[in-house]
């Protein structure tokens, strides 16, 4: 039985040889049964059917999710692994605990089935019935964004959870992360975006997620930003020395990019007395350095600065100028490309980022480091105690972080001057 069971999925439909090329890839010409329906009596198999043969992929449908067509049907609001059927020009599905009554199903066919020539299908379909229960009227949508990169999550995984009755509707986002489900039933929802990392189309908590509760009568989600969900609170990676007065604190996880700790939640002490020293700010880089920008050198007013600046100010002139004949010449050249033949296609122009997928500034970006300004010169060579009370990291579970930072001995200047080498010379003897 089991070798037989092995022939069967290695054997494949092969295209006839000879004949031009296929390029086309599969077209979904038909979708059993029709959408929306309500069929209370329905007992038979969900079909889509394709206008050619279709491949069945290289790893078969065996009721554990990991067929390669198994993979590209949603069937809400089951979560159970569907029956998934190849039929040559048709894939069947229908639920392993069969079809229950007064519940509105929703099966979704993803993009991506083969035909025989490996041409990639690039369109699914939908078909939503209801076997009882009212016919849905709402459809949900919104976008899925990764808050790590802070841009769209490109096939993120959509679960809709229907409330009070906990069915869960799922679909899958496209390449942009914009996500469209529906139709789905009317009511309150909790929408739930999740970065689907081990591709089971299945919410596991250990997976990066957002959720947000919609109220019944809304159909707009809106952005759902996934991060990881620790439940343990943020610690101290390392510390280490910034400059004289300041330390960079690394963390464990990444910190509520809305927090803002006063000074008196951190406390500094030198040890071994842990004497305290006084902290003035604990902020994120970029506001750090806009609160305590670098000193600037003195300026030098010497006769040789000033002629060195004559120079480097001869210099930009010089660079300016060519810079101008430089946007002179480009800007003819682009006058010369609009001219053209009646008929004659135009070239586009180059360089140009049509593509918006820049990071979403709806959101902060996020951290794991701080930066501590102390009130005092770190002292080289010693050691500091640091408490950091309160602390929260992005799931807002707060917490006291604490660790010993070790301030490096200060290196002595390197000896510049060269002493004599010694006269390998022979004397000459006086007579």
């Amino acid at each position: 039985m089991l070798g037989s069971l092995l022939l069967l999925s290695c054997a494949r439909v092969q295209a006839p040889p000879g004949g031009p090329p296929d390029l086309a890839p599969p077209q979904l010409v038909a979708r059993i049964p029709d959408s929306v329906a309500a069929l209370p009596d329905f007992e038979g198999d969900v079909e889509f059917r394709f206008n050619e043969v279709i491949s069945e992929g290289g790893t078969p449908n065996f009721g554990l999710g990991t067929g390669d067509l198994e993979k590209l049907v949603i069937l809400s609001p089951s979560l159970a692994v569907p029956e998934v059927r190849w039929k040559r020009t048709r894939i069947t599905v229908r639920p392993r605990e069969g079809w229950r009554p007064n519940t509105v199903y929703r099966i979704e066919l993803l993009p991506g089935v083969l035909d025989l020539s490996n041409n990639r299908s690039k369109q699914g379909g939908v078909v939503t019935f209801t076997t009882g229960a009212p016919l849905p009227g709402t459809t949900l949508r919104g976008m899925v964004v990764d808050w790590t990169t802070r841009r769209p999550l490109p096939r993120g995984l959509v679960e809709a959870v229907l409330l009070p009755d906990s069915l869960p509707y799922r679909t899958s986002a496209d390449s942009s992360g914009r996500f469209v489900l529906g139709p789905v039933p009317v009511g309150a929802y909790l929408v739930h975006g999740i970065l689907d990392q081990n591709n089971d189309l299945r919410f596991d908590r250990r997976e990066a997620f957002d959720t947000l509760r919609l109220a019944a009568g809304r159909d707009s989600v809106g952005e759902l930003w996934v991060f990881r969900h620790d439940t343990t609170a943020a610690r101290i990676s390392s510390a280490a020395l910034n400059d004289s007065l300041s330390l960079l604190l690394t963390f464990s996880q990444n910190l509520d990019p809305y927090q803002r700790l006063p000074p008196d939640s951190v406390e500094l002490r030198l040890l071994p007395d842990s004497v305290p020293v006084p902290v003035l700010r604990l902020l994120p880089k970029e506001e750090y350095d806009s609160a305590f920008p670098p000193a600037r050198p003195p300026v030098d007013t010497s006769a040789a600065a000033r002629a060195r600046a004559d120079s480097v100010r001869a210099d930009s002139v010089l660079r300016a100028r060519a810079d101008s004949l430089r946007a002179d010449s480009l800007a003819r050249a682009r006058e010369a490309v609009q001219i053209r033949i009646p008929g004659a296609p135009r070239r586009g122009e180059t360089g140009r980022d049509t593509s918006g997928t820049g990071p979403l500034r709806t959101r902060p970006a996020l951290f794991d480091k701080l930066l501590l300004r102390a009130g005092a010169r770190l002292r080289p060579g010693a050691s500091y105690v640091v408490v950091v009370h309160g602390i929260q990291n992005l799931n807002r579970i707060a917490g006291t972080a604490r660790t010993v930072a070790r301030i490096p001995e200060e290196k002595p200047p390197a000896d510049t001057t060269k002493k004599a080498r010694p006269d390998t010379l022979p004397r000459r003897s006086r007579r």
